[in-house]
């Protein structure tokens, strides 16, 4: 919905002799998807050239089965993408790679800071005019490797220029590099599978080519995978910083975090809501599918029914037919349609797992009400969100944020809603149940860790 906040990428990788990496490189980011719908890419190698498919759209409308006839070896990494710094379109699909094809780079997050990196190339008379941040960190390596350096020692080199949130995936000919930015602001794990290893964004992709999940990253750790085996060394010093709005809404509940399951983080925020927010409804309606899990925590606490009183329409995902110009200003209705059923006559507790602008907010509260509703209660299982994210997150400009402009009381006029609810800052962590001090929480306090450069000077302090 359109204004959802959107991951912008989520990267896979495959290493191990006698597998077709890419094509479960191709399935990993099947269960990637939620990260990124605007491309995919694949790089695969057989240890003696790389070659990669990459388009725009959906994992299933990028690749044929005869792409993967091209894409063979025991190596492979790939990429969904939403835009990054630079836009969008075919010029800035990943994996990134150069005309040589050396080596390619996957990348999900976002450097908030390129003055380091851009000066570092500058000076070594690399080009950069139109690069975006992943681009830029790809010729920073590259440059270090065309010097005679082992791409161990090309990302040792490299990693400081990088300031921002970073999971990178690289590949050379015959080798696999998995990195992480000091904060550890992206999830990134790693498995293994049949004798060989798997890295992706998140568990739950692990999950699906039936890999074992080994752990988490460390922030700031760099692990190569190659004709060696898996080797590890500590970059730069941990200081975690998981942005905790993986636990909200970006990743997957059946992902795991920190050793926490998001589907029961998510189901404890509902029950924590229940304890801070008591209405007198009917039944409690969750907007699929995000906010399954804290509907339900809310309506066992409750002791309330859970409806599901919002059907949603499964294949509405990027496309490249242009709605009617009359149907696209449906937007939400082309997505979210209420059972009438089970809605009219009814108070109604709709849980949502975050209010951005509010326009979504608005129209579902319009919805239920067209649908009979007799009172129509706003509920977001997470605290306001007042700040823009620099990490790696298609944020609104703040000013386009509306609990940044409004007060509660202000949302629930401009929503329609008979109440409005958050759940609130204390709540959200006691529902995590991890210190505080291990999360990036800077969409709900203004508290960047990561340097956010001249994007500074727009943040307004509410």
């Amino acid at each position: 919905m359109e204004d959802r906040l959107t991951e912008k990428c989520g990267i896979f990788g495959v290493y191990g002799r006698g597998l077709e990496a890419a094509r479960i490189t191709y399935f990993g980011l099947f269960a990637l998807q939620h990260r990124g719908q605007e491309s995919s890419g694949i790089s695969a190698s057989n240890g003696k050239r790389i070659v990669t498919h990459k388009g725009t759209g959906l994992v299933v409308q990028v690749y044929k089965d005869s792409d993967f006839d091209r894409l063979s070896g025991h190596m492979a990494i790939g990429q969904n993408r939403y835009s990054t710094s630079m836009g969008s379109g075919d010029r800035y699909v990943q994996p990134v790679g150069s005309q040589d094809d050396i080596v390619v780079l996957s990348h999900n997050g976002n450097l908030s800071v390129t003055k380091p990196l851009e000066d570092f190339l500058h000076e070594k008379g690399v080009l950069t005019r139109g690069l975006n941040d992943s681009e830029l960190m790809h010729r920073a390596i590259r440059y270090y490797l065309v010097k005679g350096d082992s791409i161990e020692t090309a990302v040792k080199k490299a990693f400081p220029l990088f300031i921002g949130a970073f999971c990178l995936l690289i590949m050379t000919r015959n080798k696999i590099v998995a990195v992480r930015d000091r904060y550890g602001i992206r999830p990134f794990s790693f498995g293994r599978l049949n004798g060989g290893y798997v890295f992706s964004s998140e568990t739950c992709a692990i999950d699906t080519v039936n890999g074992d999940f080994v752990r988490d990253l460390k922030p700031g750790e760099m692990v190569v995978v190659g004709p060696q085996g898996l080797t590890v060394k500590q970059l730069a010093k941990s200081i975690p910083k998981l942005d905790i709005f993986e636990f909200v809404y970006f990743s997957r509940p059946d992902s795991v975090l920190l050793g926490r399951s998001v589907y029961d983080v998510r189901r404890r925020m509902g029950m924590e809501l229940a304890k801070e927010c008591k209405l007198d409804a009917d039944i409690v309606v969750p907007v699929p599918d995000s906010a399954i899990p804290a509907a339900v925590g809310y309506a066992i606490a409750m002791g309330l029914p859970l409806e599901f009183g919002l059907s949603k329409s499964r294949y509405i995902g990027r496309t490249f037919i242009t709605p009617d110009p009359r149907l696209r200003k449906r937007g939400v209705q082309m997505k979210l349609n209420p059972i009438r059923s089970v809605i009219a006559g009814k108070k109604v507790a709709v849980v949502d797992d975050s209010i951005v602008r509010g326009t979504t907010s608005k129209k579902i509260v319009t919805m239920l009400r067209q649908a009979g509703a007799k009172k129509v209660y706003l509920i977001s299982s997470s605290p306001p969100v007042k700040y823009p994210d620099f990490y790696g997150i298609d944020t609104p400009r703040q000013k386009e944020l509306i609990a940044a402009r409004k007060s509660i009381a202000q949302i629930r006029r401009f929503t329609g809603a008979d109440h409005l609810c958050y759940l609130s800052y204390e709540g959200l962590l006691r529902a995590v149940d991890l210190p505080e001090d291990v999360f990036c929480t800077a969409c709900f306090t203004g508290d960047y860790p990561i340097d956010i450069g001249k994007h500074a000077q727009k943040i307004n302090m509410c």
